[in-house]
């Protein structure tokens, strides 16, 4: 009876033990089971955060390229915007001197034109001082005012238009204007009044310069510098915005000189 007992207690030892790693060898498995599948799922996710961050590497290079370009192609417009800036900057000066260049050559054309001009101009004065017998003549009636010297208007006038020809066209100006009321009945006073109304426009004095100029036409309508003196009207006219007042002008250039150089100038402004 004993014996049986501690037959049958080593015998359900035994079925234990091997119930018991039967138990763990399921458990294991079991567990491998379910492990298996959670690693593969966090393989494929590391597989797809690869791939998703490859992707938004290549389309950041791609806009850093787009920009890269579009900066690359703002440089060049700024530079090309630049040296055309300067080529205009430079066509400007160089106009800006043609244009002082011509105005300088006028001034200098007229300043010897007028010089010439007088040379042709009859010295009514001179000659009657030179004739013989001049002495026997009685002396000037007292309350009448004495002739004046041509020479000494000659370089009143030469010493005006040298200020107006070395630019100095304020002082100019008062010279010329002095030299009007000093010798209203000089040969010269028409070429002072005309020079005056130039030395009025160069101070940008438009007004001034249309009232000088026409005491020439009024007082002096037959002077070769009357027609000039109305073309000179016109352009402080037009500068004024009397644009009515400047084709009026022109036109009268027209009428009253018709043969002038001058008429040639007003039929060209004319048209435009």
């Amino acid at each position: 009876m004993p014996g049986h007992r501690l037959r049958f207690a080593s015998g359900l030892a035994s079925g234990s033990a091997k119930g018991l790693a039967t138990g763990l060898l399921t458990l294991t498995l079991l567990l491998a089971l379910f492990a298996a599948p959670r690693a593969q799922a966090g393989m494929f996710d590391d597989d797809e955060a690869r791939r998703q961050i490859k992707d938004l590497s290549i389309k950041t290079n791609e806009r850093l390229d787009t920009l890269s370009k579009a900066q690359f192609e703002l440089v060049n417009q700024i530079q090309a915007l630049r040296e055309e800036n300067a080529k205009l900057r430079g066509q400007v000066e160089t106009l800006s001197y043609e244009l002082e260049s011509a105005k300088k050559r006028q001034q200098d054309f007229y300043i010897d034109l007028d010089g010439r001009l007088r040379k042709l101009e009859p010295q009514s004065a001179s000659a009657a001082e030179s004739r013989p017998g001049d002495e026997a003549k009685p002396a000037a009636v007292p309350g009448k005012k004495a002739a004046s010297d041509p020479a000494v208007e000659a370089r009143e006038y030469e010493a005006a238009l040298n200020l107006f020809k070395a630019n100095k066209i304020k002082e100019a100006a008062g010279a010329f204007e002095a030299f009007v009321k000093e010798h209203p009945d000089s040969t010269l006073t028409p070429n002072a009044q005309y020079w005056l109304g130039n030395a009025y426009y160069s101070l940008r004095d438009c007004k001034k310069s249309i009232d000088a100029h026409k005491a020439v036409v009024s007082k002096w309508p037959q002077h070769p510098k009357a027609p000039d003196a109305m073309i000179n009207m016109a352009t402080c006219q037009q500068e004024l915005g009397d644009a009515k007042g400047a084709k009026i002008t022109l036109e009268s250039v027209l009428v009253k000189y018709p043969d002038s150089p001058a008429a040639a100038t007003a039929k060209q402004r004319l048209k435009k």
